[in-house]
């Protein structure tokens, strides 16, 4: 098998909001490499510091300890203008909300084209207008559209305007913030299958942020589940939903619905109560590899019943 490249590693990862005295810690020791090419899923409740992670990533949030490497150089703290520019150049974010992150008073053809112009690129007008009309036809809308605002969309069009924001600046590496959380049913496939079509064509690697483990599935090579700001369990997709250890996996898949009415008033629905580990300094959590690609967070007691449970 061959050696894959990795494109993004996080390690140790801690983020802490407010004052010295009064501190609280949004992220707290997480570590996950990210391959290229790969789609990596990363799924909690919210306040669980998903989006936190995705933002000091890009470099948004301040990171208090830990690093962040993109393909091998460090990204995260005090670093030069050049690999600033570098990280905005190649990492780009889709954000939650299309109607929030897009600027009401400007219309689309700036909105698309505002990375270009935060890069100095020296682009005439014609060559900038040419940018704009690929992406927007990328992400399948007409290249008239540039001319309009963005509250002339609906949802689905707006959160294509955001990819195609993002898709401009031919990164390599895309955060997906919840991208399909605030739009219709509907419309939520046809944004997930433009992501993947995206994806196969220019060979883009995402993290993929979601609460909703059946969406993560669909679309993710891996999936990290997060509570309170640690990783909990880290495995392949259909490895997590084969065997999934820890309790709070256990309870995110229990409320997963079912499409069979009967199955779901029968289902039993898991409660995940953090106070249930009694964890002691003698015995404290560890995150360990239980098998191969699969991580979990656990004491020594937990693991081995953990282990049991893989052998059956």
């Amino acid at each position: 098998m061959a050696k894959r490249e990795k494109l993004l590693e996080v390690q140790d990862l801690k983020v802490t909001f407010g004052s010295k005295r009064h501190p609280f810690t949004a992220v707290d020791g997480v570590s996950f490499d990210i391959y290229k090419g790969e789609t990596f899923g990363l799924v909690g409740e919210s306040g669980s510091g998903k989006t936190t992670i995705g933002r000091a990533i890009i470099r948004v949030n301040p990171v208090s300890g830990g690093t962040v490497k993109y393909q091998g150089q460090v990204i995260s703290g005090k670093v030069s203008r050049e690999v600033d520019h570098q990280v905005i150049q190649n990492i780009q974010m889709i954000f939650q909300d299309p109607m929030a992150s897009l600027n009401e008073r400007a219309k689309v053809d700036y909105i698309v084209s505002e990375g270009l112009y935060n890069l100095h690129q020296h682009l005439t007008e014609e060559q900038r207008q040419e940018q704009v009309s690929r992406a927007l036809s990328a992400v399948g809308l007409l290249p008239e559209f540039a001319s309009r605002f963005p509250h002339e969309f609906s949802g689905g069009q707006r959160q294509r305007i955001g990819i195609a924001r993002a898709l401009i600046m031919n990164p390599q590496f895309i955060i997906a913030d919840e991208p399909i959380s605030a739009l219709d049913v509907s419309i939520r496939a046809q944004v997930l299958n433009l992501m993947s079509k995206l994806q196969k064509e220019r060979g883009l690697t995402y993290l993929f942020i979601a609460h909703d483990l059946s969406v993560v599935r669909f679309i993710s090579d891996r999936i990290g589940v997060i509570y309170r700001g640690k990783l909990m369990e880290l495995a392949g997709s259909e490895q997590l939903f084969a065997h999934p250890l820890h309790p709070y996996t256990q309870s995110l898949l229990s409320a997963i619905p079912m499409p069979d009415p009967v199955g779901e008033r029968k289902k039993k629905l898991l409660v995940y109560d953090p106070g249930c580990h009694g964890y002691t300094q003698q015995d404290p959590p560890q995150w360990v590899e239980i098998e191969p690609g699969h991580f979990v967070r656990g004491n020594q007691r937990e693991l081995d019943e953990y282990r049991k449970v893989l052998e059956k």
